[in-house]
């Protein structure tokens, strides 16, 4: 199937609030003005030095997501656009992307990437780490940050059960933080190998490539 028949696909089998993020990493600017055609507008980076480009090149009424680990040292070159930055994973990261979104003036909505995979490849917060943070009210000390929700990536397996597991270990723990703080409305996991299952365990927003633009 085409870019656009693939993305109608997904798309027809997701709740409706669900947002598909087409991760467009190592893409042509012609593959997304593809997918751009099909209507998608959010669209997914792993890095700065790709994001910056095809920001600058493409129509602008695209939301651009940085998904991938992100460099304090980097921040500063999206600042001025990103549409949200799905992988905070530290505490340092996120007082840096407070103080170039005052620079922009702007307030850069952000997610909080959580470890819940067996993966020690894979980056982000402690559920306990997370609990802390929020109980400091972030919102007073990151006044230019707006924390929407959190993401997590499952371990690289096949064994579906575990995959399942790790998911619904991050939406439980996404409802209990939200009973106290109430301010969080997006839970981002799931991917090309493993989306189904993460929309089954609750997520409102998933990140997928190859099922879009093919494997590389």
């Amino acid at each position: 199937m085409s870019i656009q028949d693939n993305i109608l696909h997904i798309k027809k089998s997701l709740p409706k609030e669900v947002t598909l993020i087409a991760v467009s990493k190592t893409k042509t600017n012609e593959q997304i003005i593809e997918a751009y055609k099909a209507g998608q507008r959010d669209f997914g980076e792993n890095r700065v030095q790709e994001i910056v480009p095809k920001h600058e090149a493409l129509p602008k009424d695209i939301r651009w997501h940085l998904i991938g680990h992100l460099q304090t040292n980097k921040v500063k070159y999206i600042a001025s656009f990103v549409h949200l930055i799905h992988s905070v994973d530290s505490e340092s990261l996120l007082a840096e992307i407070n103080k170039q979104a005052a620079k922009s003036n702007r307030v850069i909505p952000i997610l909080l990437q959580v470890f819940i995979a067996q993966e020690e490849t894979k980056f982000g917060f402690s559920f306990e780490e997370i609990e802390k943070l929020m109980a400091e009210n972030p919102e007073i000390k990151y006044p230019n940050v707006r924390i929407e929700g959190l993401m997590g990536m499952a371990t690289n397996t096949e064994n579906q059960t575990q995959i399942r597991n790790e998911f619904h270990s991050l939406k439980n723990f996404f409802v209990s933080l939200n009973t106290q703080h109430s301010i969080l409305n997006t839970i981002s996991m799931g991917m090309s190998s493993d989306w189904k299952i993460a929309v089954e365990e609750g997520s409102t927003m998933i990140r997928v490539g190859s099922s879009i633009f093919g494997e590389r």
